[in-house]
């Protein structure tokens, strides 16, 4: 188990916590000590660095471009599309059931920007998260196991800038709870992908941008409902695929006859 890499990723935390409590200006509600995004790759790079010289952190980020590790393209309706179609299924729950939303004024044409603004702090986290931290994690205990140890890791990491923001406890708990299970789903795609951490990425980068887009800037995003949905998914995929890797689809033989 990587402890030096979670404990340098949280010390090098510790200043953007100290004093990221204002907020960014940007339209959705961020706080400062979002931008310790940067700290997963710069913690991987430092321990490259150590174990192997320039040459090992220059592995580590070519991982960042691996997209032609991804076998077969139909792997990219998951990638680009499961957190759209989670964070839907969510609003329509919401409607449903009577849930108070505005009319929703979703900014397409920013879309882009936010997609660009995600996918690089995407790329800092998951080359080291899924690039660094997860095979370890998966050869000593299995996908599964290995998916909920990084993802609870990963949510307690982000419980000061919820914190910072005033959320209420319960949202903080299914907000968190919720990014368990996606972090499952990273490790299902990214099993499935031979790999590829550029899948990692792009599926973070959506998670995202889903939020924000969320009626309006996430301001009416509801973390029970979308936990929900996200776990599952996540229990779908587990049952399908099996908890030891997360890629033996059992019904794989039944497809092809």
């Amino acid at each position: 188990m990587p402890l030096d890499y979670f404990l340098l990723v949280f010390v090098l935390s510790i200043p953007f916590w100290v004093f990221g409590g204002s907020r960014l200006p940007l339209p959705m509600d961020l706080p400062v000590s979002a931008l310790m995004s940067v700290n997963p790759v710069i913690a991987a790079s430092i321990l490259c660095y150590k174990r192997n010289g320039f040459p090992g952190v220059k592995e580590l980020f070519k991982k960042a471009v691996d997209a032609k590790r991804i076998p077969h393209k139909i792997w990219y309706l998951p990638i680009l599309l499961l957190n759209p179609f989670i964070f839907f299924l969510s609003y329509a729950v919401m409607r449903l059931t009577g849930r108070p939303l505005p009319d929703p004024e979703i900014p397409w044409l920013a879309a882009p920007v936010f997609f660009i603004l995600f996918f690089i702090t995407a790329v800092a986290e998951e080359l080291g998260w899924t690039g660094y931290a997860l095979d370890p994690l998966q050869n000593r205990w299995g996908a599964l196991q290995a998916g909920l140890v990084l993802g609870v890791i990963w949510q307690i990491w982000h419980l000061i800038p919820d914190a910072q923001l005033g959320q209420p406890v319960d949202w903080i708990l299914w907000h968190r709870l919720g990014s368990v299970a996606l972090r499952i789903l990273i490790v299902w795609i990214y099993n499935n992908t031979r790999k590829s951490v550029f899948a990692a990425i792009l599926v973070h980068a959506t998670n995202n941008l889903s939020w924000s887009l969320f009626p309006n800037y996430g301001s009416h995003y509801d973390p029970f409902v979308t936990c929900l949905i996200y776990w599952l998914t996540a229990g779908i995929v587990i049952f399908a695929w099996g908890p030891k890797t997360l890629a033996r689809f059992r019904f794989a033989r039944e497809i092809r006859r």
